[in-house]
């Protein structure tokens, strides 16, 4: 019985699965919530001495493509290495799902889908550049088949009912962040307005809570050993292979 890879949810016998990437030791951290429209910087995820994000634990992570009669879907899937156990599942459904980070080549943020369809964004990092180019590489591939590159098989209308790369996810966000400010000039007076938690923000902190936590190493069944603590810890501490901050500049 062949079944979804996302959502468990048991799909009709003549669904076909191909697994068009699938690696080891991709480090998985909960990263802040995106503080400018240049993207993710990983520098500050991993920084030595003040690092913005806390390492969750080591996944495999696999690109799996499900094709059930003219549709077509593209699922990337952060596993347990040991037990292959779900713990957080990206449905490619746009290409702002998956961003590279601004400064290095081997991170990655991830946007995640929960139950209910609650959403959060998780980082991730790959110990070498070989398998973050693959995964480069296996998303490009997913993009034609998916349609959403002008030139596409998809996009000429034939093998799926994917959404078009206009959906309206890829707009910019270009709302106040917490923290701030605006000056208004009205009248010859000026006044600042100082953004407050935003509904978004408070949106990822739920989803985060929503997804299973990390399954333990040599646990049984339901009890989860707590992450460990990698704050202050170097890039080759945690297996990283060029540098302190890898390719940061």
């Amino acid at each position: 019985m062949t079944r979804d890879i996302a959502t468990g949810a048991e799909l009709p016998d003549d669904a076909i699965q191909r697994i068009v990437f699938v690696t080891e030791g991709v480090h998985v951290y909960g990263i802040p919530p995106i503080s400018s429209n240049k993207g993710f910087s990983a520098a500050n995820w991993t920084s030595p001495t003040q690092p913005t994000a806390q390492e969750i634990f080591t996944a495999r992570l696999r690109v799996i493509e499900t094709s059930v009669d003219a549709s077509i879907k593209v699922d990337a899937v952060l596993e347990d290495p040991n037990t292959g156990d779900l713990f957080a599942a990206a449905p490619y459904i746009h290409p702002a799902v998956v961003q590279q980070a601004n400064d290095s080549s081997r991170f990655f943020a991830v946007r995640v889908e929960g139950e209910g369809g609650m959403k959060a964004t998780l980082g991730i990092g790959f110990e070498d550049r070989s398998p973050a180019l693959d995964f480069n590489i296996a998303l490009s591939e997913a993009r034609k088949v998916l349609g959403f590159e002008a030139g596409s098989a998809a996009a000429s209308g034939r093998g799926t009912d994917a959404p078009s790369s206009g959906v309206q996810d890829s707009k910019q966000d270009f709302s106040l962040k917490e923290g701030q400010k605006i000056h208004i000039q009205l009248g010859g007076k000026s006044r600042t307005v100082t953004s407050g938690n935003s509904s978004t923000k408070q949106d990822d902190a739920a989803a985060l809570f929503s997804i299973a936590p990390p399954p333990g190493a040599g646990k049984g069944p339901g009890q989860i050993a707590p992450p460990p603590t990698v704050q202050g810890k170097s890039a080759q501490e945690l297996g990283f292979d060029d540098g302190e901050f890898g390719e940061f500049q």
